[in-house]
């Protein structure tokens, strides 16, 4: 089993404090989904996790291992930004070849929404796929842990589906970290759920917890089948 723990965070952008105090634990088998309103720091916490951004303070430890900028240790986490981030100038397959070893590749492209794609330049595949291709290749990673910001944006709601049963099916293997908009994907596919506010992260628990905090309202709730 591999833990990923994030302790003591705290970040300020001028004035403004973003995280105070943050604490989060993730281990193997975790899909622990991380919920607030735009602004609130969600993207902020997945960067100084992954390491690309500062913090004033902050304690990063895997399996032990203390590690001030976690992506520069091979084989420990990956990071999905919002934005894409696949060389657009090369063909798919030749994206997945750099990415995977050579026996991942022809599993990689065995799925319907991508084996007709493996010759096609990045640049030409749409929104939808570009992100399904993304979310996949992390998943095949050898990474530890991913961290996905906005995994559901621009995506229809068949390869929605797609991507939540694979990120169920990886998690045997793996920590995951994800945040999106939808907050209704992220309660259904996560087994631990957050909220991000005022600078902290409370534990939700139902739908209940939801509303106590203010992230929606009670109408809203009634309609929402998520309780742990």
């Amino acid at each position: 089993m591999y833990i990923l723990e994030i302790d003591s965070v705290n970040k300020s952008f001028g004035r403004n404090m973003i995280l105070s105090d943050i604490y989060l634990k993730c281990k193997t088998g975790d899909i622990v989904g991380i919920l607030g309103r735009n602004g609130s720091g969600k993207s902020t916490l997945l960067r100084i996790l992954f390491g690309t951004l500062s913090a004033e303070q902050k304690f990063i430890r895997i399996d032990d291992k203390i590690l001030d900028r976690p992506y520069t240790t091979a084989g420990e986490i990956c990071y999905l930004p919002q934005d894409s981030h696949l060389l657009q100038d090369i063909t798919l397959g030749k994206v997945v070849k750099l990415c995977l070893q050579n026996k991942e590749v022809d599993l990689f492209f065995d799925d319907p929404l991508l084996k007709n794609l493996k010759a096609s330049p990045v640049s030409h595949l749409s929104g939808g796929e570009s992100r399904y291709a993304e979310i996949k290749l992390l998943l095949y990673s050898d990474a530890k842990f991913i961290l996905l910001d906005e995994p559901f944006n621009g995506l229809s709601p068949v390869l929605v589906e797609s991507v939540k049963d694979m990120i169920r099916q990886h998690a045997q293997q793996k920590g995951i970290i994800l945040t999106d908009h939808d907050y209704r994907n992220v309660l259904d596919v996560a087994n631990r759920h957050y909220l991000l506010s005022d600078g902290g992260l409370k534990a939700i628990r139902g739908k209940d917890d939801l509303v106590l905090w203010g992230y929606i309202s009670s109408s809203a709730s009634a309609s929402l089948d998520f309780d742990i």
